[in-house]
């Protein structure tokens, strides 16, 4: 997140720090965020690196992890299944994609427009045969920046640990989250 030096006090106390607090771990003085803050001063430029690398590692510390949004409840689709038992499903859990597992490995991904697509095109009645590749698998300690990055791209992220798949974040449970 790109820092501004008159956001510097809005965004310290959003944070819980006082001046003195944050000119400890940006290795700066009191008197000097203090100066800032009041525009009295125009820092050097180190200073200010300093002080944006202090607040941003403060922001990466506080910001939400994929492990408290986690969708815990993996609906999934085998790849030798037809694609009518994968609308199926759907339908059920009230979701517009899924992963598509085989022996616990995570092998792509089919969704609504995915079935649509072949549906229209006559292709394959076979889940194996329409998907996608597999959705990027992350951890749960991946922090919300990332997740939304990765949402703009895929429907959907695996969230793993040591392998082993833990669930999903969608789109919607990020907006749950947000707002």
């Amino acid at each position: 997140m790109p820092f501004e030096l008159k956001d510097i006090k809005q965004i310290r106390k959003r944070s819980g720090l006082t001046q003195g607090q944050l000119a400890k771990l940006a290795g700066v003085s009191q008197s000097l965020i203090a100066k800032i803050e009041s525009n009295r001063i125009d820092p050097t430029y180190s200073k200010t690196q300093k002080i944006f690398e202090a607040l941003e590692n403060i922001n990466k510390q506080n910001q939400t992890k994929a492990g408290s949004i986690i969708h815990r409840k993996i609906v999934s689709i085998a790849p030798n299944e037809n694609v009518k038992k994968a609308i199926k499903i759907m339908k059920k859990h009230s979701i517009s994609q899924m992963p598509v597992i085989e022996n616990e490995k995570l092998v792509g991904l089919v969704s609504e427009s995915i079935i649509l697509d072949s549906l229209m095109n006559k292709k394959s009645d076979c889940v194996k045969d329409i998907m996608e590749d597999a959705p990027p698998v992350i951890s749960a300690k991946t922090g919300i920046n990332i997740i939304t990055d990765l949402l703009r791209h895929f429907p959907i992220v695996v969230v793993a640990d040591n392998g082993k798949l833990k669930g999903v974040i969608a789109k919607s449970d990020l907006l749950k989250q947000l707002y």
